[in-house]
């Protein structure tokens, strides 16, 4: 059709210069003379207080950080720096080993205070901002089914916990679960932009780049920095440094509460590292983009091989099978590149490799070695499963009720089993561990489903939703050889991961494109 018919509507004229939308700069640096004087006056009582009233290190400390808050205030108060913060104070500062040093009944650590403050942000923005929407989160189903069975678990065994002197405990211990999962629900809400992802993604691999660094500099020297922040930060210490010792040398902590707990982190990151190589955004260059997370990927190994544990095998070979089964080309691939890399580990490092990797060829001695000192702490995973097995036969439904384990402190009334599925099924009984697949392996099908359905025509969506699920059966791997839930920072990194997976399968484009196109289907039935 001719654009100059005369029957054409005649060209609104255009918009005045005054309506052009104003691109948003984030808010005012200046603020009114009033809320100046207010403000120095803030930070003259602060600095003062600090300098005369607080010890010199602390008072520099605390100056420190506030000087860095001023300097980055714009980044950090809006929600991409808060999540920043976030992943940042779950990186670098260990679980129970600081607590901020406020006069509390209870030790405040650093992520306590930071999930409390931004779940208060989201339901002021939530009452405030008009435009603030709730955002889906995908796995709603998975993570009900799961903490119904601890709630069951509670009234089923109710006397029992009563008469122990264990009822508070159990409530505690379901306080302390709504607060571990608060981390999947506030970054979700925080995550609407496919830009948001990116970052996190980008922060979750190098700020795991940076521990690795540091991990394998404590194999060597044997000093851990992450347990010298009180030293340059106002943190108090709550435990003693700890220390292992396996295939000749010093196993690397870092900032994880456990040599394996740290390992099973950079496996996550690794699928992270080799997602990113492909469809990172930087650098722009492919081939430089796949050097750059090529390197970052050899230092998250060497991080791994630096914690010494045989559970990060298990987590990589189960991550390997599932790319083999799936994406076989891919899974090739991947093994072709890293025998280069495993025959110089072998070489450089043959009593570590001996360690995790030839130890599984001696299955006597692998049997053997998990069945040492039963009855005792620290005993083989197999000589606890007897015991665990028998007390199972007495509460097989309902177990003895969720916190009733007790395997710390003065209290200690179990031993630790090293298998998050061994103890869920003992304080849980089988309704316990039917939450726990519900929870741990439900999202990775629906993560694997909607990659080969909804986005099998977008491949960056598809790959990033394949990548989380092939981490996420990983970490089911390695619930059989530790207790997940007791090492909060993976937890952690797994929860925002699955944050990234629920808006993957709710608010990405394929999803918004799959829920458009289930909307016109009645439409056109209507119509015809």
């Amino acid at each position: 059709m001719s654009t100059t018919s005369t029957d054409a509507a005649p060209t609104p004229p255009p918009a005045p210069a005054s309506a052009a939308p104003r691109r948003w700069r984030g808010p005012e640096v200046t603020l009114p003379v009033g809320r100046q004087i207010w403000a120095w006056v803030i930070l003259t009582v602060i600095a003062a207080i600090s300098a005369f009233a607080l010890p010199a290190l602390v008072a520099g400390g605390i100056m420190i950080g506030l000087g860095i808050l001023i300097l980055v205030r714009r980044t950090l108060f809006s929600w991409p720096g808060a999540l920043g913060l976030l992943i940042g104070v779950i990186l670098v500062i260990p679980v129970r080993q600081y607590a901020l040093p406020i006069p509390l009944p209870f030790a405040l650590e650093a992520y306590r205070a930071v999930l409390a403050v931004l779940l208060l942000a989201l339901v002021l923005a939530f009452i405030l901002d008009r435009t603030r929407t709730w955002q889906p989160i995908a796995f709603g189903w998975p993570i009900g089914i799961f903490f119904a069975s601890l709630v069951i678990s509670i009234p089923a065994n109710g006397d029992a916990l009563v008469d122990q002197g264990l009822a508070s405990t159990a409530v505690s211990s379901l306080v302390n679960y709504l607060i571990l999962f608060s981390v999947f629900f506030i970054v979700r809400q925080i995550v609407t932009t496919e830009r948001m992802v990116n970052g996190v993604l980008v922060g979750l691999v190098w700020g795991g780049v940076v521990i690795a660094l540091f991990a394998i500099v404590e194999r060597a020297t044997r000093s851990n920095f992450f347990v010298r922040l009180h030293e340059f930060l106002p943190l108090q210490v709550l435990a003693e440094e700890p220390e292992a010792f396996r295939a000749g040398g010093y196993r690397s902590f870092a900032s994880s509460q456990h040599p394996i707990a740290l390992s099973v982190m950079f496996c996550l990151m690794v699928a992270l590292a080799i997602y990113l190589a492909k469809f990172g955004l930087w650098p722009r260059n492919e081939i430089n983009r796949r050097v750059v997370y090529g390197l970052a990927t050899v230092v998250l190994l060497g991080g791994v091989l630096s914690a010494v544990s045989r559970t990060a095998v298990v987590v990589m070979a189960v991550m390997i099978l599932v790319t083999l089964i799936f994406r076989p080309w891919l899974g090739v691939t991947l093994i072709s590149l890293s025998l280069p890399a495993l025959f110089i580990g072998l070489v450089a490092l043959p009593r570590v490799f001996e360690t995790m990797l030839l130890s599984f060829l001696d299955v006597d001695g692998l049997i053997a070695s998990q069945q040492t000192s039963p009855g005792w702490r620290g005993a083989g995973r197999l000589a606890d499963l007897g015991p665990a097995m028998e007390e199972f036969a007495r509460f097989p439904f309902f177990g003895t009720g969720v916190g009733s384990r007790i395997v710390v402190g003065d209290e200690q009334n179990a031993f630790i089993l090293d298998n998050q599925v061994l103890g869920t099924l003992l304080e849980t009984g089988v309704v316990g561990l039917l939450g726990l697949i519900a929870l741990m392996v439900v999202p990775v099908i629906l993560l694997l489903r909607w990659a080969f359905t909804v986005a099998r025509n977008d491949p960056p969506y598809a790959m990033l939703a394949f990548t989380l699920a092939v981490a996420g059966a990983g970490y089911c791997a390695s619930f059989f050889f530790f207790d997940a839930f007791g090492f909060y920072q993976t937890l952690f990194i797994w929860f925002i991961m699955l944050a990234l997976g629920a808006w993957l399968l709710t608010s990405s484009a394929p999803a918004i494109a799959a829920k458009r196109a289930r909307a016109a289907v009645p439409a056109k039935a209507l119509v015809g």
